[in-house]
Order: C-alpha cells, then structure tokens, then sequence
C-alpha cells in the first residue's frame, strides 16, 4: 500500500520497532512487580505469564525480521496468544487489532486510536468486563477517551495523554472489589492492590508514548514506572 501519511499526522518513524523493544525493556525488571501484584489479588502468575509471552514476541521477531509497524505487532500478539490463562489470549486479540491498525509502514495518530478502541472492545467482548470492574479495561477505557479528545493534538502530546490517563486508570483500581478475573473470587481481600492487568496495559501505553517522543532515534525507550509501587 502506498504511504499516505504525512509528517504531522504519522506516528514517529520505525513506531513499531520502537513499541515493542521499548515493551521488552520495560517489562524486563518489572515482572516480578506485576506477580506480586497478583498474588496479593488473584493466583500470582501474571508476571511469569506476562515474561513468558513477551519471551516468545521475542523469539518471534528473531525469527521473522520484521519491517513494518504490522509485522512487529504481529509478533508481540502471537507471543501473547501462546500464552496460558485468561490474560495471555486477551493481550493477544488485543495486540492484534492494533497491528491490523493501519496498511502503512506506521500508523497515523487517527489508525492508531481507531487500533486502541478495536482492542479495547474486542477485550471487553471477550472478556466482559466494564469500567470499575477492576481490569485492564480500567486503563484502556480513559486511554482511548484520552486519545479521542486529543484528535487535532500533535501525536507526542497525544500519545503522552493517553499513557498518563491510562496510569491514572490504573491506579484507581486499588480502591475497587474486583468484578472480573480472579481478583474477583477474595473480594475485599484484593482492595487496596493494583490490578496487574491494568498496570501492565498503562504501561504497554507508556512505552507508545516514549517510542513517539524517541522519534527514529537508536537510543533506548524507557518508562518511569515508579507509580506501580507508590
């Protein structure tokens, strides 16, 4: 497909390189957080799911080489999809609306809004869970309203928006008795702890908004994740 993107409205340069190895490294030391997280709210193998997932994204770009946006978010959700438990195929359909995003070398900031509402929705579709159920759901929802209200900001101002509502997110579900999931099943045993599932889609949304702001560059994306343990 020919690009049709433009400088003021694409995403950066190399979007989905920059995405993906920047979710590699942030995740890399924090999967011990997120199990943690899960063990005082639900059966505790969340962090060792969410390694083993991005293990086999990994082992998937090695051998795969890819070069577009697609192809690199192709790899992550098929590394998702491999995955046991309920998350691992809900990160994976997720992840797969967003490759399917765009036919471009990179998304515009609209393709990339529309990719984050169609995982948003397919998660929910499957995983029927609203707002307040304390979920993942509880992150992406403002994420995407975020990205909706900033339609005719720059993409960087944008994307930094839709990471900072996605945290806000949650965090706020430390105040709420799960709905779905395990977390679910110990009811007020679980209030007062983040849901791992939304603290690891803030930061899926962290790492979209550092590779926009690295812009092409070599150097690494990084995230504060600082919040998670506040």
């Amino acid at each position: 497909m020919t690009e049709t993107t433009t400088p003021s409205t694409a995403l950066a340069a190399d979007f989905g390189r920059l995405w993906v190895t920047g979710m590699f490294d942030a995740f890399l030391d924090r999967t011990e957080v997120l199990g943690d997280l899960d063990r005082r709210a639900g059966d505790g193998d969340f962090g060792s799911n969410i390694a083993a997932a991005l293990g086999r994204a990994r082992k998937n770009v090695d051998t795969t080489s890819p070069q577009s946006y697609t192809d690199w978010l192709t790899c992550v959700s098929r590394g998702f999809l491999g995955t046991g438990g309920t998350s691992g195929p809900l990160f994976g359909m997720f992840f797969r609306e967003l490759a399917r995003c765009t036919g471009a070398d990179r998304p515009t900031l609209a393709e990339f809004t529309a990719g984050l509402a169609a995982g948003l929705a397919t998660v929910q579709r499957y995983g029927k869970a609203e707002i307040g159920h304390k979920t993942m759901v509880d992150a992406l929802d403002p994420a995407v309203r975020a990205l909706r209200e900033a339609a005719e900001a720059a993409p960087g101002d944008a994307l930094d928006g839709a990471a900072q509502a996605a945290i806000d997110g949650a965090r706020s579900t430390a105040s709420l008795v799960a709905k779905r999931g395990r977390a679910s099943y110990v009811g007020e045993i679980a209030r007062g702890v983040l849901d791992p599932g939304a603290a690891a889609a803030a930061m899926i949304l962290q790492a979209a908004a550092a590779a926009q702001q690295a812009k092409g560059g070599s150097g690494a994306v990084t995230i504060d994740s600082g919040w998670l343990e506040d």
